[in-house]
Order: structure tokens, then sequence, then C-alpha cells
């Protein structure tokens, strides 16, 4: 009888992550990995846990998010978005994101609801009963490119930080994440 080999866990590309939607990834940013411990703390309280970022950022800001799609890609089995979060509460951003689904592993009202663009991700999977694990992949810091200095309404150039994550679903890594919050005294200031 032969056995399957494990899997090997997959690892978000950060590189194939920004090449589904830009051609030179410092379009967006220019990033740098570091460890957790080299995160300053409320950016590693946002991002340094094996948690959906929907839930942590909505906890952090005490609103609800609603998403905001940007652009997309679609093939047969994967669906791929650029996306803000923005809070409820006074339509802010806190979140730019790139995700990339593999809809072999999920089912096709989940993938309905997903496809519908008008809920964030995490809130989908939830709300779904979706049995699921985040893993955090890695920490980047992160320094705005015109357009994220853009989207976040920054300076070109100004820091803040972001993660590569993959979400399993049913067991099986179904989702592969960028998640890059907008500057905390950018959020901050925008709160008051």
């Amino acid at each position: 009888m032969l056995e399957t080999p494990p899997r090997e866990p997959l690892t978000p590309d950060l590189e194939a992550l920004l090449r589904l939607f830009y051609g030179p990834p410092r379009a967006l940013a220019a990033f740098h990995r570091v460890e957790a411990a080299d995160v300053p703390a409320g950016y590693a309280a946002l991002l340094a846990h094996d948690e959906h970022m929907t839930v942590t950022v909505e906890q952090y800001h005490g609103s609800p998010v609603d998403v905001r799609v940007l652009d997309r890609r679609v093939t047969p089995s994967h669906y791929a978005r650029k996306i803000l979060l923005a809070r409820q509460s006074d339509d802010a951003v806190v979140q730019f994101g790139i995700m990339r689904v593999n809809f072999a592993y999920l089912e096709a009202p989940v993938r309905r609801r997903i496809e519908a663009e008008d809920t964030p991700l995490g809130r989908v999977l939830i709300e779904s009963g979706v049995l699921r694990r985040v893993r955090l992949a890695a920490l980047w810091r992160v320094a705005a490119g015109a357009e994220l200095a853009a989207l976040f309404g920054i300076a070109p150039g100004m820091v803040t930080y972001g993660r590569t994550a993959v979400i399993e679903c049913n067991g099986e890594p179904a989702v592969e994440l960028l998640e890059i919050v907008t500057p905390l005294a950018q959020r901050e200031g925008a709160a008051s």
C-alpha cells in the first residue's frame, strides 16, 4: 500500500501575490522581512498572531469594517482580489490587502459569498461556519510606494507594517494573504 507523502505547508510568496496586480512590486511598496521582536508593539498587536485580520481590526477600531474591492483576478480555480478595509463608523481606511483563494477547498455557497464582494473574507468564512485556521507566515516592514501612499492618504516612503498569512479551510490551504495596516499615527489621528 502506497502512502501519500505529507503535503508541504503552503507559504504565501509575497512576490507572487504582488505580481497578481503589479508589474514591479515597488509600485505598491518596498518590503523588508522582520521578526516579531522587531515590530513596534502596536503593530505587533495588530499583525503578529494567528487570527483573522477582520476580527482584529474591528476590535482595535471598535467598529465593523467594510470591504472595498479595487481589482480582481478570476480563473476557473482561483479568485484573487486587491482590497481596502474601511471602518463603518467613519469610512476611514484601516487596511490594504491582497488575497488569493483556491476554490477547490471551499463549497459553492462560500464561493458565491466571496465573489459577491460585499463582505470581508474573514467575516464570510466565520459566518459560513467554515472550519478554519489562520497561520502567520511572515511580518513585513513596509515603506509606502506611490499607490499605497495614495490609498492610505500618507506620504510616499512612510513606514507601516504588514504580514503574509495562510488560511486553512477544512484542513486545506485555501487562502493566501498579504495584509498591510495603515500607519498607527494615521489611524489614531483618524479616530480622534
